[in-house]
C-alpha cells in the first residue's frame, strides 16, 4: 500500500511536466516572458486552491479525494509539493540556460521517482543518519540524473548537477525538495557552465 501511494505521489510529478509543455507552447508562439507569466498565473491559482484546502478545510469535489490519497502527513496543513515544484520550474526557466533548466526539472521528476521507488522496493542498506533513505535508492537517483544530464549537457555540468540533485534529495527531509532540487542543481550547473567557459 505504501509503495502504491508513493507511485501515486510521484505520478503527480509526471503530471507537473505539463507545466513545461505549457511554457514551451507560449514561449514558441508568443515569447519567454509571457510563458513565465502564464506559469505564474497557474501558480497563483494553485496557491488559491491550497488556501481553501489548508486554511478553510474546504471539501472540493474530486480534489479532496486526491488530497487524501496522495498527500504526505507533513503536507496536510501546508502547501503541497506540486506548488513548490511549480515555483522551482518557474525559477529554473527564468534564471538558467534552457538546457540546464530542463535538466534540473527532469532530474527533480525522474531522479526523485527512481530514488523513492527503488529505495522502497529494493532498499536493503539504509543510511543511518537519514530517515527512510537507502543506498540503493540514492544510487538509482544518481544514475538517472546523470543519464538525463548527459543527454542534454556538457559531461562536467551533467556530473555537477547529478551529484547536487542526489545530495539534496538524500539529505533534505524538512524542506521541500521539489523546490530545492531544481534550484540547487540548476544553480550549480550554471556556475559549472560559466567556469567551463572561463577556464575551458
Amino acid at each position: 500500500m505504501e509503495l502504491r501511494k508513493e507511485i501515486g505521489r510521484k505520478g503527480i510529478h509526471l503530471f507537473s511536466l505539463l507545466f513545461v509543455v505549457v511554457y514551451f507552447l507560449f514561449a514558441y508562439f508568443i515569447g519567454h516572458r509571457v510563458a513565465l507569466f502564464v506559469l505564474t498565473f497557474l501558480l497563483v491559482v494553485m496557491i488559491e486552491i491550497e488556501y481553501f484546502r489548508v486554511e478553510l478545510n474546504a471539501n472540493i469535489p474530486i480534489l479532496s479525494q486526491l488530497w487524501k490519497l496522495f498527500r504526505r502527513e507533513k503536507e496536510k496543513d501546508n502547501l503541497g509539493g506540486e506548488v513548490f515544484f511549480l515555483i522551482g520550474i518557474i525559477l529554473s526557466l527564468a534564471l538558467f540556460d534552457l538546457e540546464i533548466a530542463i535538466a534540473a526539472i527532469l532530474m527533480t521528476t525522474f531522479g526523485d521517482l527512481a530514488a523513492a521507488l527503488i529505495g522502497k522496493r529494493f532498499g536493503r542498506t539504509w543510511l543511518s543518519r537519514f530517515k527512510n533513505k537507502a543506498w540503493e535508492g540514492v544510487l538509482a537517483e544518481f544514475v538517472v540524473d546523470l543519464g538525463i544530464g548527459l543527454l542534454l549537457l556538457n559531461p562536467i555540468v551533467a556530473i555537477v548537477m547529478a551529484v547536487t540533485a542526489t545530495f539534496v534529495e538524500t539529505v533534505v527531509s524538512k524542506f521541500d525538495d521539489n523546490l530545492l532540487i531544481p534550484l540547487f542543481a540548476g544553480f550549480n550547473g550554471q556556475i559549472a557552465l560559466i567556469l567551463i567557459g572561463v577556464f575551458g
